[in-house]
């Protein structure tokens, strides 16, 4: 191998004591990727940690390890330890015999080593010549580093100072709409090389190169510019502004709705305020949702979410905001849009979710934009390379935070208000946070300020139950203090608890009236909720995809009701 190949032809690593069982995978390795990775095979421990510490010293890239799960603990926590230091976009896989889901120590060695973060997941070896199985196993995990390694060139991407609050918002946006981008610091020879090609003449703050969409440039463009220049509408077309199904948020629930309802023959309409797949959309990975056993991101989920509901004729509008909803003497439903429109549907689905809780300590406003960071997505994390970061939040969002931040960031601060984090938080997280000694946890913790010159550098902590004070150095803070509901827009026969959340049912308090009131039905007859801004949801994913499919069969029994009362 020619010393000028490194950094040219990502590796893709494989370890395995048995030579026989090593030579196949290797085989199978270079048939489907063998002209645009580089295969090695190694049997020791030591051959395979010099492979990767040689190829970070060159500059290389390493896509995949894959690590034989026969291996002991001390033969094979060195490998999986230096990948993850040297090479924190790379998929650590390990690779299992056959047979081996039998074996209940397998599987507590996969589910404890994916809890604590040495592992992505697994596959089982090739076991026959083109082993089709196994190589779309390895595709799915060479396309999931291909997307977070920041090297490599995006359909879109992003030139601008790394302190740009603008920056992150456009990245944050990008990435919750799971539309793949790269971010290159302005004054690198990667952020030149770019715009040399797509502004030439321009110093603006934020540079906006759509690579893959006919090299469109975008200079400090808004949420609207980004998602119209992509595909994605952002106004209501003339041609939406009358349907059966108007569904309020993208999130889990709102886009099962929109499936049904489209795939069941109603006209849908959606329109999402802020990024497709709602609060789940930020989850790093979700991984008890069922049939995915590695895991999936949350963007992932929504996006596939996104593409069923389209391919079966569902509309989709991002960014506007309905403003206010009526409904006539008729029985129709009028949605005043925040970008001029009205639309008029014949039953309404709200699944809009809830707003996010703020700090309220101004010294920390003053910053938002500017390293503090509201729900944000962390997972354009890259662009806090070698900074420090915090999380406040006790929740499992927060977890994933910070774990995905300590892929990149020297020092990772978690900040909770409470004593302990088996109160709030799953225990597969709690035991990867505690093997991970990036992060620091403070407990029993309040932020109180912030301090910085132009930019968040310090933040304030307090501890609540002593008032004793500290400094902590950082560069970004991402605030995940749990949410709430924003109904107050909607109409006052809406019946609400006292934290604003919509009642349905029985709950609902209306018991006559029309008909009785469906499980997902507000005390409006059309208006349906479900998810998280309906009162008593679950707050889980898998749930609130749940309702978002059995209300679209109570909004055919509201319109059946409706059509047989108009004869």
């Amino acid at each position: 191998m020619a010393i000028n190949d490194w950094g040219v032809r990502p590796l893709i690593l494989v370890v395995d004591a048995d030579p026989v069982q090593l030579g196949q995978t290797e085989i199978e390795l270079a048939r489907s990727f063998g002209t645009t990775f580089r295969i090695r095979g190694e049997t020791t421990v030591a051959a395979a940690v010099r492979l990767i510490e040689e190829a970070s010293d060159r500059g290389g890239q390493v896509a995949l390890v894959l690590v034989d799960g026969s291996l002991d603990d001390e033969d094979r926590e060195p490998i999986l330890h230096t990948a993850r230091r040297l090479h924190p976009e790379a998929r650590r896989v390990l690779l299992l015999a056959w047979g081996s889901w039998g074996e209940a120590r397998i599987a507590q060695l996969v589910l404890q080593s994916m809890a604590i973060g040495d592992v992505h997941s697994y596959v089982l070896r090739p076991w026959i010549a083109g082993d089709e199985l196994f190589h779309r196993s390895i595709a799915e995990f060479v396309q999931d580093w291909s997307r977070a390694d920041p090297r490599n060139m995006r359909e879109v991407v992003i030139v601008a100072d790394r302190y740009s609050g603008r920056a992150f918002e456009i990245s944050n946006l990008l990435q919750r709409n799971r539309i793949p981008y790269a971010f290159r610091e302005r004054g690198s020879l990667e952020s030149e090389q770019v715009l040399a090609v797509a502004a030439p003449d321009t110093d603006a703050e934020v540079v906006v190169w759509m690579a893959a969409i006919g090299g469109r440039t975008l200079i400090n463009p808004t949420d609207a510019e980004v998602l119209g220049a992509w595909g994605i509408p952002t106004t209501v077309p003339s041609d939406a502004s009358t349907t059966d199904l108007l569904v309020v948020g993208a999130g889990p629930a709102g886009l099962a709705a929109a499936v049904y309802g489209a795939s069941e023959g109603l006209s849908t309409l959606v329109i999402e305020r802020d990024a497709i797949g709602g609060q789940a959309g930020m989850s790093s990975l979700i991984r008890n949702y069922l049939g995915f056993s590695r895991g999936l991101s949350g963007s992932e989920l929504a996006q596939r979410g996104y593409q069923q509901a389209w391919m079966f004729g569902a509309r989709f509008v991002l960014t506007p905001t309905v403003e206010s909803l009526q409904r006539t003497e008729d029985g129709l439903f009028v949605a005043q849009v925040s970008d001029g429109a009205t639309v008029t549907s014949r039953a309404v689905v709200l699944a809009c979710g809830v707003s996010y809780r703020r700090l309220g300590v101004p010294s920390v406003e003053a910053f938002t934009g500017h390293g503090v960071y509201y729900g944000a997505s962390v997972t354009a994390a890259h662009a806090l390379s070698g900074l420090t970061a915090a999380v406040a939040g006790g929740g499992n969002s927060a977890g994933q935070a910070v774990l995905q931040l300590a892929r990149y960031c020297p020092r990772v601060h978690l900040v909770v208000r409470g004593k302990a984090l088996e109160d709030t938080m799953s225990s597969y997280l709690i035991d990867a946070i505690r093997a991970e000694s990036a992060i620091t946890v403070h407990l029993d913790t309040d932020i109180t300020g912030a301090s910085g010159n132009g930019r968040l550098e310090v933040l304030a902590l307090t501890r609540r139950s002593t008032g004793e004070t500290s400094e902590i150095a950082a560069d970004g803070l991402f605030v995940m203090i749990g949410a709430d509901p924003q109904t107050d827009w909607l109409p006052s026969e809406v019946a609400r608890d006292d934290r604003g959340f919509i009642l349905t049912g029985t709950d609902a308090g209306r018991l006559g009236g029309e008909h009785p009131c469906s499980p997902h039905e507000t005390a409006l007859p059309g208006l349906f909720a479900v998810g998280d801004v309906r009162a008593g949801s679950v707050k889980r994913v898998a749930s609130a995809v749940g309702e978002g499919s059995v209300v679209v069969s109570q909004v055919h029994q509201y319109l059946a009701r409706r059509a047989a009362a108009a004869r």
